[in-house]
């Protein structure tokens, strides 16, 4: 089960997987082909990277890919949170020049 929540750039998304708990801990599946396409979400992962930030206050810069390499990104944060930024710089959208910020944490599973 997925929540899923548009973030006013068409494209990106706040996805929420279900997690499932007890004493030991929790267990949720954070990618599941069936269930994102049921969800709507309609995308061909070909990538999968892990990165880790030794100190508080890091700050990565913005990433994109034109076509033909452009890539779909799927992230989650595993310990702490981060201030994911997304910019729309594609010419042409309707949302070109916009931009949203999200806190994603481990602790919210977003």
């Amino acid at each position: 089960m997925l929540e899923v929540r548009p973030l006013g750039i068409d494209g990106v998304l706040e996805i929420v997987p279900k997690r499932h708990g007890d004493a030991r801990g929790f267990f949720v599946e954070t990618y599941n082909a069936e269930r994102f396409s049921q969800a709507g979400i309609d995308l061909a992962f070909v990538q999968d990277n892990h990165s880790y930030s030794a100190a508080a206050g890091v700050l990565r810069g913005l990433h994109y890919q034109l076509a033909p390499r452009a890539q779909d990104k799927l992230l989650r944060v595993i310990r702490g949170s981060i201030l994911d930024v997304a910019v729309d710089i594609r010419r042409g959208s309707k949302t070109f020049g916009k931009w949203v910020a999200l806190e994603v944490s481990a602790e919210k599973g977003n």
